[in-house]
């Protein structure tokens, strides 16, 4: 009982350092699948099992070669030097996607609640800065609720967007025609090695702390798996309402039509998701800050909190679409070396 509770955690962490501002909000599932309509479901299934199999392997040789941040995964990837670069670009790409977190704390805060954005940004600094100082625990429990509220409200959306409309439903099962922009293809690749990438700097920390392969394997396939059925859910019921695509919230807007309260509690679950990834990615890089620059955690801490803050001024927006695709193709060259590197003894 208590390894699959283990496995939960793991699952549930996961799920909780992938889905951030972007996808809790709607907007990056837009940008990647559901703006290609009904083929993007396609798209949605397939990034779902690159989670599931890269996750487990970054986990399990995290765990065999006892890492303590992702520096010295990579430099057990790609070697030494290459490694190098490696651990830079990934920083830079954990940096700005933590910046664009952020972002997104103040544009729900602004366009949700009418609340300036710097008071959305800074009061979520603050509170990071609190629950990052209790390491990998305070993450795993913070997922522990946030991730099970956030899903079953995606099921509630979804059958609160085709209760009345199942043909909708059934519209964006049958593949009409191909979209015309070839990108539909890369797409899922792309997606999937951007959020891999970010994912990297607590999956590498869970498996050097979790070390039980049997809990890796399970909570890798059960954190695809959840992936997997929220992207679903969400794809769905975006796609049949694309008036909502041109909005930073689009997922809001759908949710609108529902009623005040649920409008509310919606936001509060979005925000929620946020904070949980801000704090991931900001554990994550300030174990690699402080043992590259050799400075003490906290220190680490509040240098990655003014760089986020400062980045995150440009707005969330356009930080996501420009950066997330970019960073995807990226990703690609990781996800090849992983592919091609044997898992140790």
């Amino acid at each position: 009982m208590k390894q699959w509770i283990s496995v939960l955690l793991v699952a549930a962490t996961y799920i909780g350092t992938v889905i951030g501002a972007g996808f809790a909000t709607g907007k990056e599932i837009v940008t990647f699948f559901s703006k290609y309509g009904e083929i993007g479901t396609i798209g949605v299934v397939i990034s779902c099992i690159l989670f599931i199999l890269f996750g487990n392997k970054i986990m399990i040789i995290a765990a065999r070669i006892e890492a303590y941040s992702y520096k010295e995964f990579n430099e057990h990837i790609f070697g030494y030097k290459l490694g190098k670069i490696i651990n830079f670009i990934i920083f830079v790409i954990v940096i700005s996607v933590t910046s664009v977190m952020l972002s997104g704390a103040g544009a729900v805060f602004q366009e949700q609640l009418g609340i300036p954005f710097q008071v959305g940004v800074i009061s979520t600094l603050v509170i990071c800065y609190l629950v990052v100082l209790k390491g990998l625990k305070g993450i795993m429990a913070i997922n522990a609720y946030i991730v099970p509220i956030i899903i079953l409200f995606s099921l509630f959306i979804f059958i609160s967007v085709f209760d009345h409309q199942p043909d909708k439903l059934l519209e964006m099962l049958t593949f009409k025609e191909v979209p015309h922009q070839f990108l539909w293809v890369s797409s899922p690749f792309t997606y999937a090695s951007f959020n891999i990438i970010t994912a990297l700097v607590v999956l590498v920390p869970l498996g050097k702390e979790i070390k039980d392969e049997n809990v890796l394997k399970w909570g890798g396939f059960f954190g695809g798996l959840g992936l997997c059925l929220m992207l679903l859910l969400g794809h769905f019921s975006l796609a049949t309402n694309p008036e909502t695509f041109r909005f930073d919230i689009p997922m809001a807007e759908i949710i609108k039509l529902l009623g005040s309260f649920i409008h509310i509690l919606f936001i509060i679950v979005v925000y929620g998701e946020i904070f949980n990834t801000v704090v991931a990615n900001v554990y994550g890089i300030s174990r690699q800050l402080k043992v590259s620059l050799q400075i003490k955690y906290h220190h680490a801490v509040w240098l990655i909190l003014a760089v986020i803050f400062c980045i995150s001024q440009f707005g969330y927006n356009q930080l996501l679409t420009t950066l997330y695709p970019f960073y995807g193709y990226l990703g690609l060259v990781f996800l090849i070396a992983l592919l091609l590197k044997r898992k140790p003894e």
